[in-house]
């Protein structure tokens, strides 16, 4: 699998990024906005519906507060009750009945409550004031509740019970509180419809209403059809939630300190946030069109700006690898890219032309180097040809100068080609073989030419005059009066590299090279000593350096037990055309 390989500094990357940091955070910010509106409007219902509930819940417990420290003063203080609890006759418990019922006729309608009820368990008597609202049924319902509880237990936990406390009585829900003191029972009780019908006037939506809960989370009443089915009353009513599956309602509720019901308000989110619909639709449009056209802009970013580019930086690759030849090609882009792609490929066409005149030019003018550096030869050499003939004349030696002068003419014949980049290396060996015969016609001395050459040389080329001035080198300076000069010539293909390579050996048996000239040579500087510049072996290097650049060779050392040793190393050249400078071609490619 191939690793994926992000360029972090090219243009593409950072254009992709800088749209990714401005839109992203655009689209986070409307999102959030979105959600800080909703929770804001969604915090301030919920806290006016507390407020409201609490303040409502608080005049509920308030009354219901009224109504017990008054249930208490009866218990504890009125003479009435007391009365009929141990009455003295008949008579008596008749008339503090009466002054009682009176007295709760009159407070019935101070108190927040429905019913005032006085049982004697022992006469089985119960006496009760209700509120004109109350039919004589539902007070019938309510009376055979009490006798029927206390009737089938007299420890009945109803009457136990310190606070108000929710009942189940003919179906409807409600608040009831007894005190039992000695055989007399004194309570109240108040229908649970009664205590939300002021709710019911609030207006909390179309599906919204309020809810009287009971402490184990039974519904007891609801001012409207709201279906409670699958919302949870079991969660913390302290502060405010959402519930709901089908429709999610704000739940805030208020529990009763002096009894045990909890007031509920439902509000539907949809009625929450119907102040806010056309900003919730905007945004929530615009965050989805972001998204949606965020790949959309990528692609068009691609197409537009990032494929242009990405055709440039191909093209501008392959130049840079020196292929010359490559254009960006024609196709459908803006107008901007299209000034810049003509313009590079009208540069590079310029720049192409150019650089062939570059070549063409440094190549004549390397051609004209190497023809001066092979005539630099031919003056030396030919003063000394002149002093040769002259010498021979005055010795009147005619058969020597005829073979002297064919010798020279198949010599100059040779050097005066000097338009020649590459010659066959058999005839140059053919060359040295006629110049150390001159030089042996010259100085009249035993000189000892060996060639030795292995494989087929007949088809390799090499530059004129290389062999030939290495061994006019050595005649020069090995030439010995107390013994022969030996100049050996060893020429063998290597094949042992990726390159076959020609290595030419030249050794003498001379004194061989000085350490100081030995050392400069081998640094390739031009050698200047007592005998005056040396001049052939700079020329020889410097025209292999033309032609072969840094894949020639050329090493100098002193043999043991005497002598110098030229060792030359050039590239395989089996073409017999004329080859180009390696420096041209290198400027060329």
């Amino acid at each position: 699998m191939r690793k994926l390989h992000i360029q972090w500094n090219s243009i593409r990357v950072k254009l992709v990024i800088s749209v990714l940091l401005v839109t992203v955070p655009l689209i986070a910010l409307l999102f959030y906005n979105n959600y800080y509106a909703i929770h804001v409007v969604r915090d301030q219902v919920a806290h006016s519906n507390k407020n409201m509930l609490s303040l409502y819940m608080r005049e509920i417990d308030n009354g219901l507060e009224d109504v017990n420290k008054y249930l208490i003063s009866l218990v504890s203080s009125d003479m009435d009750v007391q009365i009929m609890d141990l009455p003295q006759n008949s008579d008596d418990y008749i008339l503090s009945k009466s002054r009682l019922s009176a007295k709760l006729s009159n407070n019935i309608l101070i108190y927040k409550t429905d019913a005032f009820f006085v049982y004697s368990i022992a006469e089985d008597d119960l006496m009760d004031v209700a509120d004109g609202r109350i039919d004589l049924s539902e007070k019938e319902t309510v009376r055979k509740f009490i006798r029927d509880g206390v009737r089938s237990d007299p420890e009945w936990g109803a009457v136990r019970n310190p606070n108000w406390f929710t009942v189940t009585i003919g179906g409807k829900f409600y608040l009831m509180r007894m005190m039992l003191v000695g055989d007399i029972l004194v309570g109240s009780w108040v229908r649970a419809d009664s205590i939300t019908l002021p709710l019911s006037l609030i207006h909390f939506g179309e599906k919204g209403g309020s809810l009287l809960l009971r402490s184990d989370g039974d519904v007891m009443i609801r001012t409207s059809q709201v279906h409670t089915e699958d919302i949870d009353f079991r969660q913390d009513m302290s502060g405010y939630y959402l519930s709901g599956s089908k429709e999610q309602y704000l739940v805030v509720g208020e529990r009763s300190q002096n009894a045990d019901f909890t007031l509920v308000a439902l509000i539907p989110n949809s009625v929450i946030l119907q102040n806010l619909p056309y900003l919730n639709r905007v945004v929530f449009l615009i965050s989805a069109l972001g998204i949606v056209l965020l790949p959309g802009f990528l692609l068009f970013l691609r197409k537009a700006l990032l494929i242009p580019l990405r055709r440039i930086e191909a093209v501008m690759k392959r130049i840079g690898e020196g292929n010359f030849k490559f254009r960006i090609e024609p196709y459908p882009t803006s107008n901007e890219f299209k000034l810049v792609n003509s313009t590079f490929n009208r540069m590079m066409a310029q720049i192409e032309e150019l650089k062939i005149s570059v070549y063409e030019e440094q190549l004549n003018k390397q051609k004209a180097e190497l023809q001066h550096l092979q005539l630099q030869i031919n003056p030396h050499f030919f003063m000394n040809t002149l002093s040769i003939i002259y010498n021979l004349a005055l010795t009147r030696s005619y058969e020597t100068i005829k073979e002297m002068s064919l010798l020279l003419v198949q010599h100059f014949r040779y050097m005066f080609r000097s338009n020649l980049t590459f010659v066959p290396l058999m005839e140059e060996l053919e060359h040295v073989r006629n110049y150390a015969r001159i030089h042996e016609l010259r100085f009249q001395q035993d000189l000892k030419f060996e060639i030795h050459a292995s494989g087929e040389m007949d088809k390799v080329h090499i530059p004129p005059l290389i062999i030939q001035t290495f061994v006019e080198n050595a005649t020069k300076h090995a030439v010995s009066l107390d013994r022969s000069l030996r100049i050996a010539v060893d020429i063998r293909m290597e094949d042992s590299l990726p390159e076959p390579y020609l290595q030419i050996r030249i050794r003498d048996n001379g004194k061989g090279f000085k350490e100081e000239i030995l050392r400069e040579l081998r640094e390739g500087n031009r050698v200047v000593d007592e005998q005056g510049e040396h001049i052939g072996i700079w020329n020889a290097w410097h025209r292999m350096r033309l032609l072969y650049g840094s894949k020639a060779r050329l090493d100098f050392s002193n043999d043991e037990p005497g002598g110098a040793v030229v060792i030359i190393r050039l590239p395989f050249q089996p073409e017999s055309k004329e080859a180009e400078p390696k420096n041209a071609k290198e400027d060329r490619t």
